[in-house]
């Protein structure tokens, strides 16, 4: 696995215990789980998604700066 040994993978598990705790390795390991099954579920889907993003159904525009101007 990538090179590296049982020693090598110890003292990294040491150094991210120490860096963020062990009550965060949970979060840490879920966070990361769900990013990779996010990553293979896009790669292996087909159909890529291009169309334009707008603005949604009601007309609204994702950037506020791009809104056109209020009447009054």
């Amino acid at each position: 696995m990538f090179g590296l040994g049982v020693g090598e993978l110890a003292i990294i598990l040491v150094i991210v215990m120490i860096i963020f705790g062990a009550g965060k390795l949970p979060d840490i390991g879920e966070g990361l789980g769900r990013g990779i099954r996010n990553f293979r579920k896009s790669v292996k889907t087909d159909e890529i998604d291009v169309t334009p993003r707008d603005g949604d159904e009601n007309g609204q525009a994702d950037d506020p700066g791009e809104l056109p101007p209020k009447q009054s």
